[in-house]
């Protein structure tokens, strides 16, 4: 599969500044390459020699920080990268799901806030409305003691209540790249709000960079000083990423701790094949043996915002308790959906990708893909919501006539096969009469409160906002050459 690649010489991620100071004496990584041709530091796929934060060179406060809260050793990606950030390098991090990345570059920023204290001292821009709020709250647990202001600035909130803060200057500032670029070109006091930044972080790096963000990340980096530090990072690596760290002007620093995608060991990923007709009969009854097979809580992933939203109300017909995560919900009712489920109010979340990334909920044991993703890179993604930081967990993949060639790549990606998934067919088709009038009910539900019409207001806005964004064009033409192949073939 071929991507576009947005990103070019032009492109103004990796600022052209000063060459950095060398690591501090407590690093333990490469060294820096004596060739000045050599552009960045590699380190694939390290071990983690045993060390404490301290050694890594933060402060007292920040080790102390860690030890509260339950973290007693750095994780390899902690290991490898705080000390490149502490000695000013720009870092690139790609290591897989549940390895600690947040701490990697929050730990280090922190410790310079504590040096010289100012706002707005940090921009962390990521993809998605849900991950902003958790790293907030990641920020606020690890910088409890300095007092830590830290703003979110996402989509589906006040504008002008979120301008105030900015204007207020946070200490880190976490946002999602459409609402900072409306508010840096709306209000002409807030770009000198980032006059002194000195770390700019993309958080799952790889979506931010996706084709939609481009013209939202100009605006950004517009504002943002050329000293800066910046900081990536992704579970996976794409292109985009590839070619800006071909196109870095300074020494960055790149660590991979995974061989292309990859899963923990410590997951058990399994599928059920089934005839596609009766899917959610099938779901019902993996659903009703999670007390059986000692499952907490499980997370149900879906590809659309009306498979998900008709899925909600099946269940909730069915009488299981379920909360429900898609983007066409305002920003209230996605805060209380996550709320309630990481509280352990309710046991299953349904969600679209907007919960693939990033979210660290340790009651999840069990990830279940209703749709199988199109790419290979989603999958990890997804399953990656379970079985973090050395713990199980269960992956399971209810899969169709339709859905066998994508399987068959993911296995191909992941250089693995999945497992059968053992269920006896007659138990499960005991529900399908009780399952299909649950079904004809939620449809009728669901005509009834709009979401239809809520459906194609939103189609249309967004192909607006594509068409202004010139995007609609290349996408056309990428269908058209895809369609032209197939002809071919």
């Amino acid at each position: 599969m071929d991507e576009e690649t947005l990103v070019d010489e032009n492109f103004p991620l990796f600022s052209k500044r000063k060459p950095t100071p060398k690591p501090s004496k407590n690093s333990t990584t490469t060294a820096q390459n004596p060739n000045p041709e050599q552009r960045l530091t590699r380190t694939t796929n390290p071990t983690s020699p045993s060390s404490t934060f301290a050694d890594l060179g933060l402060a007292e406060w920040a080790a102390q920080t860690c030890k509260e809260l339950g973290m007693r050793r750095p994780t390899p990606v902690q290991h490898h990268c705080i000390p490149r950030i502490l000695a000013g390098d720009d870092v690139l991090g790609l290591a897989q799901t549940g390895s600690g990345k947040t701490a990697a570059f929050a730990l280090p920023i922190l410790h310079r806030l504590a040096e010289d204290p100012f706002g707005v001292f940090a921009l962390v821009v990521t993809p998605t409305r849900e991950l902003a709020y958790q790293l907030a709250e990641q920020f606020r647990a690890l910088g409890s003691c300095l007092h830590l202001r830290c703003a979110v600035v996402v989509g589906g909130m006040d504008m002008i209540n979120q301008a105030q803060t900015l204007m207020q200057r946070p200490h880190v500032v976490i946002a999602t790249p459409g609402r900072v670029k409306v508010l840096l070109e709306q209000n002409p006091d807030i770009p000198a709000v980032f006059a002194r930044t000195k770390f700019l972080v993309l958080d799952e790096a790889d979506r931010v960079l996706d084709v939609g963000f481009e013209e939202e990340l100009r605006v950004v980096f517009q504002c943002l000083p050329k000293n800066r530090q910046t900081l990536l990072f992704s579970a996976t690596m794409t292109s985009d990423l590839q070619t800006l760290l071909e196109l870095s002007a300074n020494k960055a620093y790149f660590y991979e701790a995974y061989e292309g995608f990859k899963t923990v060991e410590s997951l058990k990923q399994q599928y059920i094949f089934v005839p596609k007709n009766v899917k959610d009969v099938y779901l019902l009854h993996i659903l009703s043996k999670m007390e059986e097979m000692g499952i907490r809580s499980a997370i149900i992933f879906v590809s659309t915002c009306r498979s998900c939203h008709l899925l909600s109300l099946l269940l909730e017909e069915l009488d299981l308790e379920v909360a429900a995560l898609h983007s066409f919900k305002s920003q209230s009712l996605r805060l209380a959906a996550v709320h309630r489920f990481k509280s352990g109010q309710v046991p299953i979340l349904l969600a679209t990708d907007v919960a693939s990334r990033g979210l660290d909920i340790p009651t999840v044991d069990l990830v279940v893909n209703y749709d199988i993703p199109r790419y290979p890179r989603d999958y990890v993604h997804r399953v990656g919501r379970t079985a973090r930081a050395g713990r199980g967990g269960l992956s399971l993949s209810i899969v169709t006539q339709n859905d066998v060639d994508l399987i068959h790549e993911i296995e191909a990606v992941l250089g693995k096969q999945l497992d059968k998934f053992d269920c006896k067919e007659k138990e499960v088709l005991d529900n399908i009469t009780k399952v299909y009038k649950a079904r004809r009910v939620s449809t009728m539900k669901m005509m009834d409160d709009g979401f239809e019409e809520k459906a194609k207001a939103r189609k249309a806005q967004k192909l607006k906002t594509l068409a202004e964004k010139g995007l609609l064009k290349k996408k056309t033409r990428k269908r058209k050459r895809e369609k032209a192949s197939k002809i071919g073939d």
